[in-house]
C-alpha cells in the first residue's frame, strides 16, 4: 500500500474575469479576479476536477506548500495528495478564494476602478451564491463542464450545497461536512457580536481603516477569540488546558492567569496580523444570509429538490456550532427526494474543528467516498 504523500511544492495562480457580476445584494463587480491552485493533473475527458471550498477563514491554499517554506502547509493537506483520501493520482483538485476575500481574490482591500483606493465599506455584500457563480465562471475558463464532485467544511459545505442547487448538472458528488442548511438563530448571534467588536474598534474607521494605515486589531482579535470558543468542544479545551494556571496560584490580576486565555489571546493576535476585517464582516454576512429554503416557505425539501448529485453528509458528535441534527435536516430533506445520500456521524472530542484534524474514522469514510467515484 502506497504511503500518503504531499503534493509538494504549489504557486497560487490568478484569473481575470471581465463579464460583469450581478450580486445577489443587488450589487455588481464590473470585473474581478480569482486566485485558486490547482493539484493533480485533469484528465483527457475532464471528468476528474474536484473542487474544494473553504471556511470563514481558510483560503486557496488547500494542499502542498510554497517554495522554501514547508512550513506553511495547506489547510486541508492533511486529505489531498497521492495515496490521501483526496488522492491526486486520480483527482484534479481546484481551491479558490472567495471573491471578497482578503488572500488575492478581488475584496475590500482591492483598488476601487472608480476611486484608485482601496473599496474598503464600499465593497458590495457578496453571498454564497455570488461564490459559486463566480467559481462557475472559474470553471468555464478552466474547461471544465462538471465537477467529479464538489466538497467543503462549514461555510465551505454550504457552499458544496448550494453548488449541487445552482447547477444540478455540473455536480455529480457533493460533499457537505460539518455544516448546517442555514445558520441558527444562536449562531447569528455570536456572529453579530464577533462582528460588533470590529465595528466598534476605533481603528475600524467605517470600514475605510486603509486611508489611516491602521488595522483595527482589538476587534479583529476579540472576534477569533469568540469564534475559537465556539470551534472548540468542551471536552477538548478540558483536555488542552482544563483549569491550569501559568503561574501555579492566582494572581488575581486580569492579565492572563489561565492557559485557555493564554491560547485565545495568542489565537486573537495571530488572527489580526494576518485577516481583513472587512473580509471577516463579509463572510459572516454570507453566512447568516444563507438560508436556500427562504424562497420555498422555508420548506427545505422543496428547495432541494433540484438536487441531481449524490451526497455524502459528514458531521461530528462534539459540533455544537453545527451540531449532526442540522445534518440529518440535509439528510432528511434528500432523502424525501430520493436522493442518493451517505452519511457519517464522527465520534469525536474536537468540535467543530474536527473536519479539519486527522481522524481515521472520518478519513476513511472520505477515501471509501471518493474510491467509488468514476471519473
Amino acid at each position: 500500500m502506497t504511503q500518503p504523500q504531499s503534493v509538494g511544492v504549489v504557486a497560487p495562480q490568478s484569473m481575470r474575469f471581465t463579464e460583469p457580476l450581478l450580486l445577489k445584494s443587488g450589487g455588481r463587480l464590473d470585473a474581478y479576479e480569482l486566485v485558486y491552485e490547482t493539484y493533480g493533473q485533469l484528465n483527457a475527458a475532464r471528468s476528474n476536477a474536484v473542487l474544494v471550498c473553504h471556511a470563514l477563514s481558510g483560503s486557496h491554499h488547500v494542499a502542498g506548500h510554497y517554495g522554501g517554506n514547508a512550513a506553511d502547509v495547506g489547510w486541508w493537506d492533511n486529505l489531498i495528495g497521492p495515496g490521501k483520501p483526496l488522492d491526486t493520482r486520480k483527482f484534479f483538485v481546484i481551491g479558490v478564494n472567495n471573491l471578497g476575500g482578503c488572500y488575492g481574490s478581488t475584496g475590500p482591500a482591492s483598488i476601487n476602478p472608480a476611486s484608485g483606493a482601496p473599496w474598503g465599506a464600499d465593497f458590495p455584500f457578496v453571498s454564497v451564491e455570488d461564490w459559486v457563480c463566480s467559481q462557475a465562471r472559474l470553471a468555464d475558463a478552466l474547461g471544465i463542464e462538471r465537477f467529479a464532485a464538489v466538497v467543503g467544511g462549514s461555510l465551505g459545505g454550504m457552499q458544496a450545497l448550494s453548488w449541487a442547487l445552482q447547477y444540478p448538472e455540473r455536480v455529480a458528488h457533493a460533499g457537505v461536512i460539518a455544516a448546517a442548511p442555514k445558520l441558527s438563530a444562536e449562531n447569528i448571534a455570536f456572529n453579530e457580536v464577533a462582528r460588533q467588536a470590529i465595528l466598534t474598534d476605533p481603528e475600524f474607521h467605517g470600514g475605510n481603516f486603509y486611508a489611516h494605515g491602521v488595522v483595527p486589531e482589538r476587534g479583529l482579535k476579540l472576534a477569533r477569540m469568540l469564534g475559537h470558543i465556539t470551534y472548540l468542544s468542551d471536552d477538548a479545551m478540558a483536555e488542552k488546558f482544563g483549569r491550569n494556571l501559568r503561574h501555579g496560584k492566582q494572581v488575581f490580576s486580569y492579565d492572563v492567569e489561565f492557559e485557555i486565555e493564554s491560547y485565545l489571546r495568542h489565537q486573537g493576535k495571530k488572527f489580526a496580523g494576518f485577516f481583513d476585517a472587512n473580509t471577516y464582516l463579509l463572510t459572516t454576512k454570507a453566512l447568516d444570509y444563507f438560508d436556500p429554503a427562504f424562497e420555498f416557505g422555508g420548506l427545505l425539501p422543496a428547495a432541494l429538490a433540484r438536487a441531481a448529485a449524490d451526497f455524502l453528509v459528514i458531521s461530528f458528535s462534539t459540533d455544537w456550532r453545527f451540531p449532526p441534527e442540522r445534518s440529518r435536516e440535509i439528510v432528511g430533506a434528500l432523502l424525501h427526494n430520493r436522493r442518493n445520500v451517505s452519511y457519517a456521524e464522527i465520534a469525536s472530542d474536537a468540535g467543530h474543528d474536527s473536519f479539519l484534524l486527522d481522524d481515521s474514522h472520518y478519513h476513511g469514510v472520505l477515501s471509501a467516498y471518493f474510491d467509488r467515484i468514476e471519473v
